[in-house]
């Protein structure tokens, strides 16, 4: 006797209406026992669909735990043959017509009979029943197709070849045998690869395609897959700055309003991408820059991450994280790079070479691109589809990051036993592979994007007709003037002094949360904002939302941008909003980077909640003349500068060999002599230590060049260090000062050093005169702080207006 679990679905369509009834039956069917399908069979015959699913196949599931050898195969036989007729009745009963009224009618009448004939609690025990038993068809298939390989195996004589090698070098290989033995059917992937059930196939497939076994000695091995073969690497091709974007405009594609919007921005700014790229390749001097092989994979736009954001592209949604993606990829195609856009799963399974099956193989060949750029959606993504293969080659992931990552987030164990762990980070990246929309995270990459650059005859006519009393909201959905939240006591000074504007969407009536006194636009199209923006003279944030690209805009259009000041600081720790982020950083205002890198005259952050203080900063603004600002870093050519210097130098697919000062020399000194002296040298009129000059400092970027070595104050990190000293602390650099040589060269007193695992290292106890030196590499951390301990902080100069380079970095 044998265990079957069938699953039926039966939909019924009624004149108005559809409804669902889904049984799970398991019984235990004898050879003679057919009244099960018979009574299955009827009700699928009262105007239904018989639905379910069978791995590989459809639209059938059966699920088998055979009991017994030959007489279990008679009846599967038997089963079978019953299964196809029924089928064939089903497939002829499914194209019935049943949307009459009168046939309506006797399905209801022949339902509702059904269900009166069904013994009390019997639908409950039947699922009960089956939920105890699965797997029937792939079990009996796994038994034939052993015994098929077994007499095989047996008949060519290699059943010695494939015993299981118990090889110290690959100690998992067993393990893996004995998974493979067990799951192979769970992911067709496993088949795809030629893996039919026998020992020899997982050994083959667990050497060549997967690397957990040894290769085995009578394959041939010259034409293995690509896990254990060297690719021969092409011939670099050279990247050339290109001006047209209308391939770029062709590939973006088409159907949804967030592309539309996307192309639209690329579209506008052509001119300016195009005058960029002209200036950075005249001071790059026509240098050789090699054209790479680019992925941008946009997984919050898929539809299988829900895609929130384009139904709100109309309706007054969040648009700062299109902006950013359209000028990535257009600084991307601008520089020359070959580039290929995924914008579904689908899509990017094509480019990858993904295996077919559910992403527990390995891809098909090399990794087809030299670097992938992508969000944490499509890295989940790309997590579910590529298998092993992206551990393999995560060093190639760019992830595009807005609130940024902290490395005490990102390294998975470390996160999860220090509490760490968030629904975000803990990929164990290498921090710089994260890419912020502003310089917020030294820790991570400053990817940004752009704001429209005006000329000097737009400059000079927006200040000469700029309306002096005009103010302009920042908040383009209702629910961000909600008066509840504080906002109509500096709402009412502000109406006291200037008229006040907003561009609030809405579809027939005037929202009720903004007051009558406002005069609202509603949403408006990206030129008539920009003009809005030009006549204004002040642009008010509410203090959400947080740090978008609408500030930098408004400033380069003229506009005094006023914000709120955050008491206490708004953090992971107290706000909703960035509660479940992978970081600790502490935002004091509502736009830090206007705050701290753009400042006075163009940025104002006052308390809102001193209405004295708010009074006078009104008033101040209405005496002041400003002009139209754009930092360089966010012009079209500062950011194609950032990108050309992170695609040419950044590099964390090659090793890091660990450094040993003691293996540097010192310039004059006999070759292959030690390094005697100083590695650190003080730098004049200042607290900070550099890198000797005589000594021969290893290659890395940013060149040591720029190293400028600091010590903290207990409680600080090496963010504020390094700011306060005018620097930028350059995560690069830990490894060469994680050492006892930094420590003489800052005169630290340690009676003990140590080697140990935590994000605030290397660092020192003054009290103890305990020091501590890094032994994760993955946790050097700028944004770490201890209230115990000084930090050893290797902060960097910068380029003036492009705080993500260093002077010598291009």
């Amino acid at each position: 006797m044998d265990n079957f679990i069938i699953s039926l679905k039966i939909v019924s369509k009624y004149a108005g209406y559809q409804s669902e009834k889904e049984i799970q039956c398991q019984v235990r069917i004898f050879v003679v026992g057919i009244g099960f399908f018979s009574l299955c069979f009827l009700m699928t015959s009262l105007g239904g669909q018989f639905s379910a699913k069978r791995l590989g196949d459809s639209p059938f599931t059966i699920r088998t735990e055979v009991l017994g050898g030959v007489e279990s195969r008679g009846v599967l036989r038997k089963i079978s043959d019953m299964l196809e007729v029924i089928l064939k009745r089903m497939d002829s009963l499914s194209k019935l017509d049943n949307t009459s009224t009168t046939d309506a009618r006797r399905l209801d009448e022949l339902s509702s009979a059904i269900n009166r004939f069904q013994p009390a609690g019997l639908m409950e025990r039947i699922q009960a029943i089956a939920q105890n038993v699965s797997n029937m068809a792939i079990r009996v298939e796994q038994i034939l197709q052993n015994s098929m390989v077994q007499s095989r195996v047996v008949r060519d004589g290699t059943s010695s070849q494939c015993e299981v090698p118990r090889d110290p070098r690959f100690p998992e290989c067993p393990g893996k045998v004995d998974w493979m033995r067990a799951r192979w059917t769970s992911d067709p992937c496993y088949a795809f690869y030629g893996v039919d059930g026998s020992d020899c196939s997982f050994l083959i497939y667990l050497s060549e395609v997967e690397w957990f076994c040894p290769p085995l000695a009578w394959r041939n091995h010259s034409s293995l897959p690509t896990q254990h073969t060297q690719q021969a690497k092409p011939p670099k091709r050279q990247a050339a700055f290109r001006t047209d974007l209308s391939v770029l405009l062709d590939q973006v594609g088409a159907g949804k309003e967030s592309l539309s919007f996307m192309k639209r921005r690329i579209r506008r700014l052509t001119q300016q991408w195009a005058t960029a790229a002209n200036r950075l390749d005249a001071k790059l001097e026509q240098r050789w820059r090699d054209q790479k092989k680019i992925l941008v994979h946009v997984g919050f736009l898929t539809e299988e991450s829900g895609d929130v954001f384009s139904p709100k592209v109309l309706k007054g949604g969040p648009l700062g994280e299109m902006v950013q993606w359209a000028d990535i990829l257009t600084a991307l195609h601008v520089l020359g790079h070959n580039l290929k856009i995924s914008m579904s799963v689908k899509e990017l399974q094509g480019f990858l070479g993904v295996p077919p099956g559910r992403g527990s193989c390995p891809l098909t060949g090399p990794l087809p691109f030299d670097l992938i750029y992508t969000d944490y959606h499509g890295l989940q993504q790309m997590k579910q589809h590529m298998g092993l293969s992206l551990k393999k080659h995560k060093c190639h992931i760019r992830v595009i990051d807005t609130f940024g990552t902290e490395p005490a987030y990102n390294h998975e164990e470390y996160a999860t036993l220090h509490g760490y762990r968030t629904n975000w980070g803990y990929w164990n990246l290498n921090a710089r592979q994260y890419m912020t929309m502003f310089p917020h995270t030294p820790d991570n990459s400053f990817m940004g994007f752009v704001s429209e650059e005006l000329n000097e005859t737009e400059k000079r006519s927006i200040q000469q007709n700029k309306v002096n009393n005009m103010a302009v909201v920042y908040g383009k959905e209702a629910s961000m003037w909600k008066l509840q939240q504080g906002k109509e006591g500096f709402l009412q000074i502000l109406h006291r002094y200037m008229e006040v504007h907003g561009t609030v969407y809405y579809e027939t009536q005037r929202p009720p949360e903004v007051p009558a006194f406002v005069k609202n636009h509603g949403l408006l199209p990206q030129h008539e904002l920009q003009q809005l923006l030009r006549k204004a003279k002040l642009f008010i944030g509410f203090g959400f939302p947080y740090e978008g690209p609408a500030p930098l805009e408004a400033i380069a259009n003229g506009c005094i941008f006023l914000q709120p000041k955050f008491h206490p600081p708004h953090s992971s720790l107290n706000h909703e909003f960035f509660r479940g982020k992978p970081t600790s950083r502490e935002v004091f205002s509502q736009h830090p980077y206007a705050e701290q890198y753009i400042g006075r005259p163009h940025v104002m952050t006052v308390d809102y909640n001193n209405s004295l203080e708010f009074d006078s900063a009104i008033r101040e603004i209405m005496r002041m003349e400003v002009e139209p600002y754009l930092p360089y870093e966010y012009t079209c050519e500062g950011m194609l500068e950032r990108v050309h210097a992170y695609i040419q130098h950044q590099d964390f697919c090659a090793p890091e060999p660990p450094f040993i000062s003691a293996n540097l020399s010192r310039q004059g000194s006999a070759g292959g002599s030690r390094m005697m002296g100083p590695l650190f040298v003080p730098q004049p009129n200042s607290t900070a230590l550099s890198w000797a000059s005589n000594v021969t400092a290893p290659t890395a970027w940013p060149p040591l060049s720029s190293l400028r070595l600091l010590v903290s104050q207990e409680g600080q990190s090496c963010v504020q260090s390094c700011q306060s000293a005018g620097f930028i602390c350059e995560p690069a650099h830990f490894r060469f000062i994680n050492n006892k040589e930094a420590l003489h060269g800052l005169e630290v007193q340690c009676e003990v050093v140590d080697s140990e695992i935590n994000h605030i290292l290397p660092a020192f106890s003054v009290v103890r005169r305990e020091c501590g030196l890094q032994r994760e590499p993955l946790l050097f951390s700028c944004a770490g702080h201890s209230p115990k301990y000084r930090r050893l902080c290797p902060c960097r100069d910068f380029r003036h207006g492009q705080v993500a380079l260093c002077r010598d970095c291009l």
